[in-house]
């Protein structure tokens, strides 16, 4: 299989769109999400997506299959909360290693059917690595700031213990996504590179961080170029942005990393602003519009969706930039 690095010179990749928002199509109730193994768990688990890899895999499949029809070039693994730190809200702590081992295993067995029908269109499988529920930057207590809920070291290794499965179950790339907190992106980053030592291998990393609000930082106040600064003394693949903002919000974001960085640029943003019932409104055809100013200014390598994105917009997507070169990689200094 041509390797991703050479594949990203020649083209702009597609990433999927959102596994939460098509999931929730299903209407899956408490019944579904436990399934006949988990009937009698003591404590409820809606709302747990990653769980519906072991008790609705035929769901997550389909989901994956739909983007893949779509044109995406990259699917994530179901595995956005698949820590410890995590799962523990469902006293799931003990079932990590599965729930990213089955993910992966799930979304590897898609990417692989689509790559045989079309080898000229190799098909990439992502491990979804999310921040947790937790931050290690900053106190959940307004009146003791030196609290913290975690520590790095904590976090460094519930992610290495996710990491040992997503790559276990047969990721090509570790995507550490909707970094809110670069702190705990450290930790990730720490414990990918551990691993990587441990086993003698080399895996493609992607990063992308979260701007949360209109001044342009991240929840634990960085701006984009800080953001780029504090992971860029690992070799990554791509850094990016995604979630948070709609694309429109994204473009002052991208210039900035695109303008910096010796990594490929990606951008997998939110179908525009949740409405006040906190849907997503924004339709295939004008997100399309806003990824192609993308395209049109060169700012990117990697492109998708986050909360609200469907195999529609993926398409849309798709069909937008299969006519552009990609963002030119800047050579180090």
């Amino acid at each position: 299989m041509e390797k991703i690095e050479d594949i990203l010179k020649k083209r702009i990749l597609v990433l999927d769109g959102a596994m939460g928002t098509m999931l929730q199509r299903y209407k899956f109730n408490e019944a579904d999400f436990r399934g006949e193994r988990f009937k009698d768990w003591p404590s409820d688990l809606q709302g747990n997506n990653d769980l519906l890899s072991l008790t609705q895999s035929e769901a997550v499949k389909e989901v994956h299959r739909k983007f893949l029809e779509a044109g995406a070039d990259i699917i994530e693994t179901n595995t956005f909360s698949g820590t410890t730190i995590a799962m523990a809200d469902y006293h799931m702590e003990e079932l990590v290693y599965e729930l990213n081992f089955e993910s992966a295993k799930i979304a590897r067995e898609v990417a692989d059917e689509f790559t045989k029908k079309n080898p000229n269109k190799p098909r990439f499988v992502a491990g979804s690595i999310g921040p947790t529920n937790k931050t290690a930057s900053m106190s959940p207590d307004v009146n003791d700031p030196g609290y913290r809920a975690v520590s790095f070291d904590e976090l460094r290794i519930a992610y290495k213990q996710q990491i040992e499965a997503l790559l276990d179950g047969g990721v090509d790339i570790l995507l550490v996504e909707t970094i809110f907190d670069t702190l705990n992106a450290k930790a990730a980053l720490f414990a990918i590179e551990e691993v990587k030592d441990e086993r003698n291998i080399e895996v493609p990393i992607m990063v992308s961080g979260t701007i949360t609000d209109a001044s342009g930082r991240t929840l634990s106040g960085q701006t984009a170029e800080a953001f780029l600064i504090s992971v860029s003394h690992i070799p990554i693949l791509s850094v990016g942005f995604n979630c948070a903002l709609g694309a429109k919000q994204l473009v002052p974001h991208l210039e900035v990393v695109s303008a910096k960085s010796e990594f490929a640029v990606s951008a997998h943003p939110n179908a525009g602003l949740p409405n006040a019932f906190g849907e997503y409104d924004e339709t295939p055809e004008q997100m399309a519009v806003q990824i192609k100013e993308y395209a049109d200014k060169g700012l990117v390598n990697i492109v998708g969706g986050c909360c609200g994105t469907t195999p529609e917009h993926i398409k849309a997507i798709a069909d937008v930039v299969k006519d552009y070169k990609p963002r030119k990689l800047l050579t180090p200094a």
